[in-house]
């Protein structure tokens, strides 16, 4: 390491920081991830300091000639970090000033903490389109599993007990509407991320007649900040940022349930490719869902992210404090584990196969259809309450008698109400069952090749 020198604001300090300190307080080994857009916001600060002469025209251009030479170091991995300059900010700014002289004005009118401030939107900036890209991935994988499968019955369960029949399509296309209200929860934030808080200062701003506008137009904000205490200690963007990104990590945690239940022995449903699935060490037979496991247990450190976040930000006063240096790591994580999750999760589904053999056997379960057996009453006048009634006892008769429901003959029907007649079977007729449900929303094959068409176009568009 290079030998620790005086920290640029060390003019009232007679010592440099105890190492232990200097260790503690050091944040250049995991913010320097955000050297490309401290060196964006130089460049842009730089234009706009010229802007209003106070550079000239010819510092400017060494200024900026010097940040992209040292981005492609950093890009190429032959930049030098040191650990005594604290930061990714003043790394950039010292190796600036050791190679243009001019380097020494860039500071003019900025603080860190208005820096640091803009280089987390542009990097969550950055992140919300990268989520947003693997959502619709995955949105797409879910929609052509649909498709391939779109006649294929299953039970739908609730309290994971088999409840009534619906197609595989549309309990998959109930994952591609959750991951729709996540990708437009993303645009929603985008508004409030996408105001560059640059030229507030240290937090009252500066004597200087800064062109901030200039610098928001440069950047592709949409605008700037309204109040300079604000913008340095608003951490806003980045708590909405992992708090969507925790309901997209619960999203994808309850569709890995799914998964796992689907590819148990017990159900059966689905086959997962032996590339996204491992074995045991002791039990040759065993195929392991390890990957659905690992997306179910990271949602746990997504939602540790954003309480850690909040549980930093509820006693800071204004404006900012050193322990804001503790949101990044938080950051970082939680938009690294989003990648990573839906990345494997989409690949997984690319690379599985229904069962359709389990499904129809799990489908033709006539109890399924007991609801249907009720509204069969209540369309030859029975209030539903007592409908309901009548259904449960027959229920209970053909489990005591060991038969399946449909499997009843027509004068046990008839014992338990006279509105029975010779159609009642037609009830059991799973396709039928299916076909009647129509109402929007409902699993019918016409609604759901209709949404399949509708989610085909949308994802295309």
């Amino acid at each position: 390491m290079a030998k620790k020198s005086q920290p640029t604001w060390g003019g009232r300090f007679s010592s440099s920081p105890a190492e232990k300190v200097l260790r503690f307080t050091e944040s250049v080994s995991f913010d320097r991830r955000l050297a490309l857009y401290d060196i964006l916001g130089s460049v842009a600060h730089a234009k706009m300091l010229a802007r209003i002469g106070a550079l000239t025209r010819a510092e400017c251009a060494a200024i900026v000639k010097g940040l992209e030479r040292i981005g492609c170091e950093i890009v190429d991995g032959k930049f030098k970090w040191r650990a005594d300059l604290e930061d990714v900010h003043m790394n950039i700014e010292a190796d600036l000033t050791r190679r243009v002289p001019a380097g020494a004005k860039l500071h003019t009118a900025r603080s860190r903490n208005d820096q640091v401030a803009l280089d987390m939107r542009l990097f969550v900036r950055d992140q919300i389109h990268a989520v947003q890209d693997e959502l619709r991935r995955l949105q797409r994988a879910l929609v052509k599993l649909a498709s391939v499968n779109s006649d294929v019955v299953i039970p739908g369960y609730t309290h994971l007990q088999r409840a009534q029949p619906v197609l595989i399509a549309h309990h998959l296309l109930a994952y591609v509407e959750m991951f729709d209200r996540d990708h437009g929860r993303l645009d929603d934030a985008f508004k409030r991320v996408n105001i560059c808080p640059l030229g507030s200062g240290a937090l009252a701003g500066s004597t200087l007649p800064l062109d901030r506008e200039f610098v928001a137009k440069q950047l592709g904000f949409d605008g700037v900040t309204q109040n300079s205490m604000d913008a340095v200690s608003d951490r806003d963007f980045i708590v909405e940022f992992l708090a969507d990104g925790a309901l997209i990590a619960l999203h994808v945690s309850r569709l890995a349930e799914d998964l796992i239940l689907w590819a148990s022995a017990e159900f059966g449903f689905i086959r997962i490719a032996d590339a996204y699935t491992t074995g045991s060490s002791l039990m040759p037979q065993k195929k392991n869902p390890d990957a659905l496991e690992l997306l179910r247990g990271k949602t746990g450190r997504v939602y540790g992210n954003l309480v850690a976040l909040l549980t930093l930000l509820k006693g800071l006063p204004m404006t900012y404090n050193r322990d804001l240096q503790e949101d990044k790591e938080r950051l970082f994580d939680t938009a690294d584990t989003l990648l990573a999750t839906l990345g494997v999760l989409t690949d997984m589904l690319l690379n599985t196969k229904v069962v359709r053999e389990r499904c129809e056997a799990a489908a033709s379960d006539p109890a399924l259809l007991a609801t249907d057996l009720a509204d069969y009453l209540v369309k030859k006048g029975v209030p539903f309450r007592q409908a309901h009634h009548i259904v449960g006892a027959l229920v209970a008769e053909a489990e005591r008698l060991g038969k399946p429901l449909n499997a009843l003959p027509l004068e046990t029907f008839k014992k338990h109400s006279p509105k029975f007649g010779p159609d009642v079977l037609q009830v059991f007729d799973v396709r039928r069952a299916l076909a009647a449900r129509t109402a929007a929303g409902a699993p019918s094959p016409a609604n759901v090749k209709r949404q399949l068409k509708r989610w085909e176009k949308l994802l295309a568009d």
